[in-house]
């Protein structure tokens, strides 16, 4: 309905004007954020194919050039990337784990390296791809853009394929972790008799002895209705437009833990005169990719293609309330996916604020609005490594210093630590917590009384770290703006 993407400079779906960047090798598909798909890495004075553009032959026996085979039976091939790669280090640099983990060689050595090494005919996965956090922060880093998330994720889906052993605690423990949304629509169905089992110091320890699941942190409470049940309860939209029309991707823990989110989505966009459509849906995948659980992705992704793909094709745009499923629809599907419609998917995907800095005016209303009125207290915000991603950074400390008698407080770049389910993992949880501390101790320097960001998971860690509650910028829309004598 509104092409939009290329009108706002901040957007970060593509990574910059992808008629400048190279194209695969193997399907010719744009840069999405990360980089591209595969840089036709072609040396000067050759093109693609292997033609000299110098009257000789790109090779020195004169037969036409073929590309090695990295991952046999992949869909993308990432040879040309790993080409792209000059060593710069910028990427190890910019890594939390490698920071922290001695033993963590990198994104360096996990992308490029190991795809080099692919061509020696090694074709062992280093273990070490395990500890990625898939922060995907190495991705911004490179001045090159070599796709390192999508190598990756890639070698991660390999080595779990084939070197992982599946009968292995590891393995149960990261399946698990990877497919929360199945197990959550058990817990969800008794909530209050889930949140009194899962709540219990022993069960917790026990998780932590059988399965490799820290005990340190607390399981996050199931809502006592999810926010489906809600939706259908309520009569689904209070709003028709012809044109005004979005399809919400909430993703799971919204659904069943953080309901409040997405009912404060719902109440916002409504309060602008948008039309809500919530199509069936999976989770985006961003947990299985971290795990290496590539066959559960492809299974959910199919399933989201397909109905937000009918969504577009009926006018709506798809806006998704967490930053790290935007992030899935707009970047690694059409990365990692080469069925029907992931381009168009990600095309038509915004972040939710994004989405209304985008298309309506508003800092006018905002600006009216006295926080005391409302009990709106001052933040310390947290910008998610998947909203940096993104280029999002900075809009919801831009957006809410035009809110009147509010101070935002900016808690820096770090990464909050605990990247997903990376932090839930027993031999994780440690630097997990030693990459947060950045952030922690600037909270609690910043003059906030509570957190504010839009991950669940670094919403986790932050009140984990430093005590605070958190809150998504939705939620404080919706106190200034739902329900009040402002005009929007």
């Amino acid at each position: 309905m509104h092409d939009t993407h290329d009108t706002h400079d901040d957007c970060g779906c593509d990574g910059g004007d992808a008629t400048e960047s190279p194209t695969a090798a193997g399907g010719g598909e744009p840069a999405t954020d990360g980089g591209t798909a595969g840089a036709t890495g072609a040396p000067d004075g050759a093109v693609a194919d292997g033609t000299a553009t110098d009257g000789g032959t790109a090779t020195e026996s004169g037969d036409d050039f073929e590309p090695v085979d990295v991952f046999e039976g992949t869909e993308m091939d990432l040879r040309p990337g790993a080409d792209s790669c000059y060593k710069c280090t910028s990427c190890d640099t910019s890594c939390p784990v490698a920071e922290v983990d001695d033993s963590f060689p990198g994104p360096k050595f996990q992308g490029p390296e190991q795809w080099r090494l692919k061509r020696k005919e090694d074709t062992e996965i280093d273990e070490s791809i395990t500890g990625c956090s898939n922060c995907m922060r190495c991705d911004g880093a490179c001045p090159s853009d070599v796709p390192l998330s999508q190598m990756h994720n890639t070698a991660r889906g390999e080595y779990v394929d084939n070197q992982m052993d599946k009968l292995s605690r590891e393995y149960l423990r990261n399946r698990i972790l990877a497919n929360y949304g199945t197990l959550a629509g058990i817990g969800s169905k008794v909530p209050r008799l889930t949140n009194a089992i899962m709540g219990n110091s022993l069960v917790q320890k026990l998780n932590e002895k059988l399965l490799g699941i820290t005990a340190e942190r607390d399981f996050p409470e199931f809502a006592d209705q999810t926010f489906r049940s809600w939706w259908k309860q309520r009569g689904g939209p209070n709003v028709e437009s012809d044109e005004k029309r979005i399809a919400y991707f909430h993703g799971d823990y919204a659904n069943y833990n953080t309901v409040e989110v997405a009912k404060a989505l719902v109440r916002v966009y409504e309060a602008f005169g948008y039309e809500i459509l919530v199509p069936d849906q999976r989770c985006s995948g961003t947990p299985m990719f971290a795990n290496g659980m590539l066959d559960d992705a492809r299974r959910s992704a199919a399933v989201n293609v397909e109905n937000l793909g009918d969504a577009i094709e009926q006018g709506y745009d798809v806006v998704a309330s967490c930053t790290s499923c935007s992030m899935a629809l707009r970047q690694e599907y059409p990365e990692l996916f080469d069925f029907e419609g992931t381009e168009t998917v990600a095309a038509n995907t915004y972040d939710a604020l994004e989405y209304l800095l985008i298309n309506e005016n508003v800092i006018d209303p905002l600006s009216e609005v006295d926080a005391a009125d409302h009990d709106i207290p001052d933040f310390a915000y947290h910008a998610p490594c998947h909203s940096r991603n993104q280029g999002l950074d900075r809009q919801a400390v831009e957006l809410f210093r035009h809110l009147d008698g509010v101070d935002v407080a900016d808690v820096g770049d770090s990464c909050s630590g605990i990247s997903g389910t990376y932090g839930w993992k027993e031999e994780k949880y440690e630097y997990s917590m030693e990459i947060g501390e950045e952030m922690f101790e600037h909270m609690e320097h910043a003059e906030g009384e509570t957190g504010m960001t839009e991950c669940p998971t670094c919403s986790m860690q932050m009140e984990h770290g430093t005590g605070y509650e958190i809150d998504h910028p939705l939620q404080v829309l919706e106190s200034a703006l739902v329900d009040t004598d402002v005009e929007i």
